[in-house]
C-alpha cells in the first residue's frame, strides 16, 4: 500500500501543477479512493495480499459511485470486501458512521428475513453488499446497540427549557405493517446551548407513552425544566402536567399557524391567516398581543364561526411565550429547533429503509442519526440562547 501511496500522491502533485485549481475534482477522486483503500485496510486488519493472523476478512474489488461535493461531482470506487462478520462501508462516504450503520443494518434485516425486494437489494448494492447472512446482521447490530444504548442512558442534569416532538415511521410487527411514533427532547441547559436528551419508539403518541418517555428523562437526572414548547401532540398535554407540573407550556407558533389554514373555510382566508397571526406574536406586550387576537376573532364572526371559535380558543395556549424576557422569545415560541435539526435528517435517513423491519431497527437508527447531531452541538462553541440580557 505504501508503493500505491507514493505513486497516486506524485501523480495528485502533477495534475495540481499542470491544471492547477480547475483540476480539484479530479484531484479529490484521487484522494478520497485512497483514503477508501486506507480505511478497507485498517478494517481488515491487512494490507492487500498480506498474510496476517489477525485478518478480519478480505478485499473484493470495488463498486462505482458518484457525489456531488463543492469541487465538483465525483466518480468514486467504493473498495467492497468478503468474508467478514461486520459489512464495511466507508465512513469518509458519510458525515457519521453509526447513521450509516444503521440503514444498512435495518434493509440487512428486512434481507435475511425473506423480505427482500429490489428496493432493498438497490440500498444493499449502495454499501457494496451483494450477500449477508443472519448471523453477520446479528453481531454487527449488537456492537452498535451497546454504544447507542449507552447513550441513551447517559446521566442528564439541569435543563431550563425542553423542545419535545414525535413524527410517524412505518415498522413491522407480527408481520403487520404498523405505525410507530418516534419521540424526541431537546434540552437547552443554563448556559443556553442545546442538548439532545433522548429518543424513544412506541406505538402512538398516548399518554402512557409520552409519561414514561419524560419519567425516563427525569430518572436520568433532568431537573429544573421552567418550560417546554411543543405541538398539541396526542396524550403530552396530561404527560407533561404529570410529570412537570410545574413547567409552563408553550404551544408552538408554527403549527398553530399551519392549522389555523386547515381551519380556514375560503382560499382567501388561507392565504392571509399567516399574517394576520404574525401580528399577534409579533406584538410588543402581552397586553396588546391579546388586543390583536379579540380583533382577529371579531373580524370572522358572522363569516367564519366556526375558524372564529377555533381562534379564540386555541391561539392563547400560543402566547405563553410573553411570560418569557423579550429577547429569548424567538428561540421559544416554536419546535422549530427539533423541526429543522432532528426531523428533517431524520426523514433523509429512514428514507431508504421506509419500511422498517421491527422497532429495534427503528430505534437504532434514530439514536444514531440523533447522537451525531448531539456530538456536533456538543463540539460547536455556539449559544442557542443568551439566558442573560444581550446588553448585560
Amino acid at each position: 500500500m505504501a508503493e500505491l501511496k507514493d505513486t497516486t500522491v506524485a501523480a495528485v502533485m502533477e495534475q495540481l501543477m499542470a491544471q492547477g485549481p480547475d483540476g480539484m475534482a479530479e484531484v479529490f477522486t484521487s484522494l478520497f479512493n485512497l483514503a477508501m483503500r486506507f480505511e478497507r485496510e485498517r478494517f481488515l486488519g491487512a494490507a492487500h495480499y498480506e498474510r496476517t493472523p489477525g485478518r478480519r476478512g478480505y478485499a473484493n474489488g470495488f463498486k462505482p459511485k458518484t457525489i456531488d461535493t463543492q469541487a465538483g461531482t465525483l466518480a468514486l470506487e467504493v473498495p467492497k470486501t468478503a468474508g467478514a462478520e461486520e459489512p464495511f462501508y466507508p465512513a469518509s462516504l458519510e458525515r457519521g458512521r453509526r447513521s450509516s450503520r444503521a440503514v444498512m443494518l435495518a434493509v440487512a434485516e428486512m434481507y435475511v428475513k425473506g423480505v427482500s425486494t429490489r428496493d432493498v437489494e438497490a440500498v444493499l448494492a449502495e454499501f457494496g453488499i451483494e450477500s449477508l447472512s443472519s448471523s453477520q446482521v446479528s453481531r454487527a447490530a449488537k456492537l452498535l446497540d451497546t454504544e447507542l444504548d449507552a447513550w441513551r442512558n447517559r446521566p442528564l442534569g439541569a435543563i431550563r427549557h425542553l423542545f419535545l416532538d414525535a413524527r410517524y415511521e412505518k415498522q413491522r410487527d407480527g408481520g403487520v405493517v404498523r405505525d410507530a411514533a418516534v419521540l424526541t427532547a431537546i434540552g437547552i441547559d443554563s448556559d443556553g446551548r442545546r442538548h439532545i436528551l433522548g429518543v424513544s419508539s412506541e406505538p402512538s403518541e398516548a399518554e402512557v407513552h409520552w409519561r414514561g418517555f419524560l419519567d425516563s428523562l427525569i430518572a436520568r437526572g433532568m431537573r429544573g425544566v421552567v418550560s417546554i414548547t411543543s405541538d398539541d401532540h396526542a396524550g403530552l398535554g396530561a404527560a407533561r402536567k404529570a410529570v412537570l407540573p410545574g413547567a409552563l407550556w408553550q404551544r408552538c407558533q408554527f403549527h398553530l399557524a399551519r392549522n389555523a389554514i386547515h381551519h380556514a373555510p375560503t382560499v382567501a382566508i388561507r392565504k392571509r391567516i399567516g399574517q394576520e397571526l404574525r401580528r399577534i406574536w409579533n406584538a410588543p406586550t402581552p397586553e396588546a398581543a391579546d388586543d390583536e387576537l379579540k380583533r382577529l376573532v371579531e373580524s370572522y364572526r358572522g363569516k367564519a364561526d366556526r375558524l372564529a371559535g377555533w381562534l379564540e380558543h386555541n391561539v392563547p395556549e400560543g402566547l405563553t411565550v410573553f411570560a418569557f424576557p423579550e429577547h429569548t422569545r424567538r428561540r421559544l415560541r416554536t419546535a422549530n429547533p427539533i423541526e429543522r435539526a432532528i426531523q428533517q435528517e431524520l426523514k433523509r435517513r429512514t428514507a431508504k429503509v421506509r419500511v422498517f423491519p421491527n422497532r429495534d431497527a427503528l430505534i437504532r437508527l434514530a439514536s444514531a442519526v440523533l447522537v451525531e447531531i448531539d456530538e456536533e452541538w456538543a463540539a460547536s462553541t455556539r449559544i442557542y440562547i443568551n439566558w442573560q440580557h444581550p446588553d448585560d
